[in-house]
């Protein structure tokens, strides 16, 4: 696939000559109005498209990243951010376009996205971002703020009955297209009326309890004599992950009474699977009134530059305590191409003491640390003390 390039050739109608004069000083559309062609040259997503050999060719870089940074910033869907480039003259005026330049289609940022991941820097606008603001003279200080916020989950969470019936079913398909033979052999182990072909609940008496224990205990067999016919099978790929898969879901909210009849445990797995079709989201607490599920995203922000500093994501029901090391990590140090272009001068990641940081075991200075008392552990606090942070975090009360 050929790279889109950005037309370098100025035209009388480009968006900055008309009004680049009335974008504000200091403003992010002005910055990459006038700095964006440097931060993101024609080969800043080559590395994404090397496997592809035909198609139109890409939309430039520089339109790209300028639309999604703009989207992030905004706070905008993919179909608002591109209505923006349509129609709004400082998001034409930052990609570098005329005034009558078409929009992309909003799956382009859906399939950016997805290449982004799969590559080796898919936090390349982040890292590439700090790292201007550091050659620049930001991000110089010694403090963070870290909090949490939730990221909501758009898959349906799902009882177990749904759990379990699905994993089978995806076990089943697995093996169809891995080993026809296993397959076979598989089913002729399963014991309900039931060819686990369609979606959803199967038939039952919902309002009879003792219908859904039958139910669940004839699902939790299944699930078993499964998992016994695959023991001692080499299984690979997605047959692998099924399999895997199936033994978490089955042992997860069920167990065996006295009179080995499976039925739902009266308790709730630590680090429980809420759905099959997302396994890593999980059931998580902001507070103990306030419940979501799916993921948590961990933010380190410089207060005084008000910026991002670091990011991380995590299952929902991950401790913001368990992620403060990668929250505080120093950048790597280099600088994207045209550093120099951007700042008027050599890139140098240096840092300046104001007076809050501390020298930890390395000889490099540690942050001083602000965040509520999900930070402010016992031992949480005395393992950032050591490595030279100095915690100013709220100390949960004594229950």
């Amino acid at each position: 696939m050929a790279l889109g390039c950005e037309v370098r050739q100025g035209r009388f109608d480009d968006v900055m000559l008309l009004v680049g004069d009335q974008l504000p000083v200091g403003s992010i559309y002005r910055l990459l109005a006038e700095h964006g062609g440097a931060l993101f040259g024609d080969e800043y997503f080559a590395d994404l498209f090397k496997a592809s050999t035909r198609g139109r060719p890409t939309v430039p870089a520089r339109v790209v990243a300028t639309v999604m940074l703009l989207q992030a910033y905004e706070g905008l869907s993919d179909r608002e951010a591109c209505d923006r480039l349509a129609f709004d003259l400082r998001w034409k005026a930052a990609a570098g376009l005329t005034v009558g330049a078409a929009a992309f289609h909003p799956t382009v940022l859906v399939g950016m996205r997805n290449r982004l991941r799969a590559s080796d820097r898919p936090r390349r606008l982040f890292d590439d971002v700090n790292t201007i603001a550091r050659a620049a003279g930001l991000l110089r200080g010694r403090r963070r703020v870290l909090d949490s916020t939730p990221l909501f989950d758009a898959v349906a969470t799902q009882d177990t009955v749904i759990q379990l019936r699905a994993v089978i079913r995806k076990v089943l398909s697995a093996a169809d297209r891995a080993d026809p033979v296993l397959a076979g052999t598989v089913r002729t182990a399963l014991q309900r009326d039931d060819d686990y072909a369609t979606l959803g609940k199967p038939p039952c008496d919902w309002d009879d309890p003792a219908a859904r224990e039958a139910l669940v205990d004839a699902l939790v067999r299944d699930a078993l004599a499964v998992l016994a016919v695959l023991d001692g099978h080499e299984l690979g790929g997605p047959l692998a992950e099924a399999a895997e898969l199936l033994g978490l879901v089955a042992g997860q909210d069920v167990e065996a009474g006295e009179d080995g009849v499976f039925r739902i445990a009266r308790r709730v797995a630590r680090d429980r699977l809420i759905s099959t079709v997302d396994v890593a989201a999980r059931h998580g607490h902001k507070s103990r009134a306030r419940t979501f599920d799916g993921y948590k995203s961990h933010l380190s922000v410089d207060p005084d530059e008000e910026l991002i500093t670091n990011v991380a994501v995590t299952a929902a029901n991950t401790a913001d305590r368990e992620v403060i090391d990668e929250l505080l990590a120093e950048p790597a140090t280099g600088a994207p191409a045209d550093t120099e272009s951007v700042t008027g001068e050599p890139y140098a990641d240096t840092a300046e003491d104001d007076g809050c940081g501390s020298q930890n075991g390395s000889g490099s200075k540690g942050f001083e640390v602000y965040g509520d008392s999900a930070y402010a552990g016992g031992a949480t606090l005395d393992e950032q003390t050591r490595r030279g942070h100095d915690m100013r975090a709220k100390v949960p009360p004594v229950r």
